[in-house]
């Protein structure tokens, strides 16, 4: 079986660009399935760092094919910006590299139309947008009548298509409020000319790609499934509505990617040794004190994509054990480390209080998840750098104990640790941390 997937199991920016960067050549083809330019996955390589929005984030490795697939829905002005600021580093991103022509195109009301609804909060919390047109575009797609895809970009009946929605489109943006000066951008023959630079820019990396990954899965080629977000701001099974417009769990990889469960047989679930979460929301672990603002330094948690600083917690065992079930997660990858060294006592989170009861699930709904208290449990931190360490005997005695103690909790062995953003800041065990020697 070729497939494996790398699924973040928390409210995303778990470190999947690293361990996908990492994994990348060991595979034939990596492949970004679902979100859009919401999602900022960040690689070190030596001494330089890559910030990719758009592109699968095994495009560092000339030998291995990358795919846009349909689930992805794609900013054409972002994507050829992300694309030459790689080539201008020596990145090319030509022959290997290819985008669906099923996928959805985020097109400029989109952006508008994004700005114009947020400012309709759930209550007085905002559900988090990036304002990148990823939700309303989304919206369009499943709604058919105003969608343009890769394939109309290149088609002969493009502006006629673009005039149409247009039209449309500015008629409600100004019912919304949008003013002459962003309707104006909107204009027919404004977008027209934008689409006739975006197609003629990305012609030659548009295609089928259903076909190529299927017949790649048939020749037994190897296969890298890159998850954006993470499993918790999944439109069905997150913490709704405060989530993303995709399905970023493991069960979204199928309809995103176009293949078969059979093509796929392994699936890492990627988390942080704590919680972070962007924008608003419940978050029942959440730190809003001086240790909360440590671990956000030493972290340095704020956002890729759009700078904002992340909100920070203690592991939450609830949510990535349901995440993990959910994804059908084999093996953990456990990440950031290095953040809880400098820490007297490190908590996780066991199971909620809610209204006064002990519960071990995920509430459904919104409200019932902010009134969760978290339950702790204690663990004594180690109070030493594991930033040099490259094998499991080489990590404090504590820092394998809080290891034993994720992968109990969340029912699946970790397989991976990183101690830093580096590629060789991270270890691959052989076996269950459990049966790993202390020292």
């Amino acid at each position: 079986m070729p497939g494996t997937c790398v699924i973040g199991l928390q409210w995303g920016d778990e470190a999947k660009g690293k361990l996908v960067d990492l994994l990348a050549p060991q595979f034939d083809l990596v492949v970004r399935y679902q979100g859009g330019a919401n999602a900022g996955h960040t690689v070190v390589a030596g001494n330089e760092t890559y910030k990719l929005h758009h592109i699968p984030s095994g495009i560092l490795h000339s030998q291995v094919q990358n795919l846009i697939t349909p689930g992805v829905v794609i900013n054409p002005s972002t994507m050829i910006d992300e694309l030459d600021a790689l080539e201008k580093r020596g990145i090319a991103c030509g022959s290997n590299l290819r985008i669906s022509e099923r996928a959805h195109l985020v097109m400029p009301w989109h952006i508008v139309e994004d700005r114009l609804l947020n400012k309709q909060h759930v209550g007085n919390e905002s559900i988090g947008t990036t304002l990148r047109g990823i939700g309303p575009c989304y919206r369009d797609k499943v709604g058919r009548t105003h969608a343009i895809r890769v394939a109309d970009l290149v088609n002969g009946g493009r502006d006629e298509r673009i005039r149409a929605v247009a039209e449309q489109k500015i008629a409600i943006l100004r019912g919304l409020g949008g003013s002459d000066e962003e309707l104006a951008q909107l204009e027919p023959s404004v977008v027209a000319e934008r689409a006739a630079a975006w197609a003629e820019r990305l012609r030659p990396m548009i295609g089928d790609t259903t076909y190529l990954l299927l017949d790649a899965a048939e020749a037994n080629q190897q296969i890298l499934y890159e998850g954006a977000q993470g499993a918790l701001l999944d439109i069905d099974h997150g913490t709704y509505p405060f989530v993303t417009s995709s399905n970023s769990s493991g069960v979204g990889v199928c309809a995103g990617a176009g293949v078969p469960p059979r093509w796929i047989d392994e699936v890492i679930g990627v988390c942080k040794a704590y919680s972070t979460r962007v924008g608003g929301g419940p978050f029942p672990t959440e730190l809003e004190d001086a240790t909360g603002e440590r671990i956000r330094k030493l972290g340095n948690e704020y956002g890729t994509t759009t700078g904002r600083p992340r909100r920070c917690g203690w592991f939450d065992a609830v949510a990535v054990r349901y995440t993990a079930r959910l994804s059908g997660v084999t093996r953990l990858a456990l990440m950031m480390m290095d953040v809880l060294s400098h820490l007297d006592e490190i908590k996780v989170c066991v199971a909620y209080d809610l209204d006064g009861e002990r519960i071990e699930q995920l509430p459904t709904h919104v409200d019932a998840l902010r009134r969760c208290r978290p339950i702790y449990e204690t663990i004594p931190g180690w109070n030493e750098p594991v930033d040099d360490a490259r094998r499991v005997d080489e990590f404090p005695a504590g820092a394998i104990d809080y290891v034993r103690r994720i992968e109990a909790l969340v029912g699946v062995p970790v397989g991976i640790l990183s101690v830093g953003p580096d590629r060789a800041q991270t270890i691959f065990v052989d076996s269950p941390v459990a049966e790993a020697p202390l020292r």
